[in-house]
């Protein structure tokens, strides 16, 4: 019975630490955000990466000894934890990839139409314009 009780009570205690920590990060983030009126905050995608990747990691290595400790309810509610953490780091991934990935090409093709306008003013054609930016809808 005792170990029944000691089973969900570590369940229940670590699962809300570490979602409780994870909200203080993302206040913590908030702030820092919100002190810089909403710019860019230096290092904020690697805390964020640090913080998932360390919380997944510590999850399953805690789910882990706890299935070597026969505490299968503590260890199912870590083993979940961390598989969140680990699809919620990889959600942030793909949208952080993405966003370099337009950056880059958004960058590309203001080089290309530099160079483009560049070369029409070396040509001599007398009174080049710069190209007209279409807005795509």
């Amino acid at each position: 019975m005792s170990k029944w009780v000691l089973d969900l009570g570590l369940a229940v205690l670590l699962s809300g630490l570490e979602v409780a920590a994870l909200v203080a990060f993302w206040f913590v983030e908030g702030m820092k955000k919100w002190a810089a009126k909403g710019g860019p905050v230096p290092g904020e995608t690697r805390r964020l990466f640090l913080a998932l990747g360390a919380g997944s990691t510590s999850s399953a290595l805690i789910s882990y000894g706890f299935s070597w400790a026969d505490l299968p309810v503590a260890c199912a509610s870590q083993a979940v934890v961390a598989a969140l953490l680990t699809l919620l780091l990889t959600l942030v991934a793909g949208a952080e990839c993405g966003t370099r990935i337009r950056r880059y090409r958004l960058r590309r093709r203001l080089r290309r139409e530099r160079r483009r306008w560049h070369k029409s003013q070396r040509e001599g054609s007398g009174h080049a314009t710069a190209p007209v930016h279409r807005c795509r809808r």
